[in-house]
């Protein structure tokens, strides 16, 4: 199973995320769960980075991936990180919504 942990913080802002896990859906190379998770996440760091100028704080391995915001970002590119970070769990949470034995997504508050 695929957990994806939403990093919050205490105003519920998102400041990372980590995904950690193989969905087990289909055989490697045939797991579309996998790869619309790796699509999505992945391609939101890549956004933040290309779009806004951001770069995020990121380790990514085998079934594995941890993503975090800089600190002290500015409001405009903070607000702007937020959009593309609330995007990112509403593409997540379609894929929860369809394959809820292969993935499950959690907010974590710190």
């Amino acid at each position: 199973m695929i957990i994806v942990s939403i990093l919050r913080d205490e105003s519920d802002g998102v400041y990372g995320f980590e995904i950690k896990g193989h969905a087990n859906f289909a055989k490697k190379g045939q797991d579309i769960v996998c790869a619309g998770v790796s699509a999505i996440t992945v391609g939101t760091v890549n956004s933040i980075e290309s779009l806004i100028g951001v770069h995020m704080d990121s380790v990514m391995q085998d079934g594995f991936l941890n993503a975090r915001l800089p600190l002290g970002l500015s409001s405009e590119a903070k607000e702007k990180s937020q959009f593309l970070l609330s995007a990112m769990i509403v593409m997540l949470q379609g894929i929860e919504d369809s394959y809820n034995k292969y993935i499950k997504i959690r907010d974590i508050i710190n």
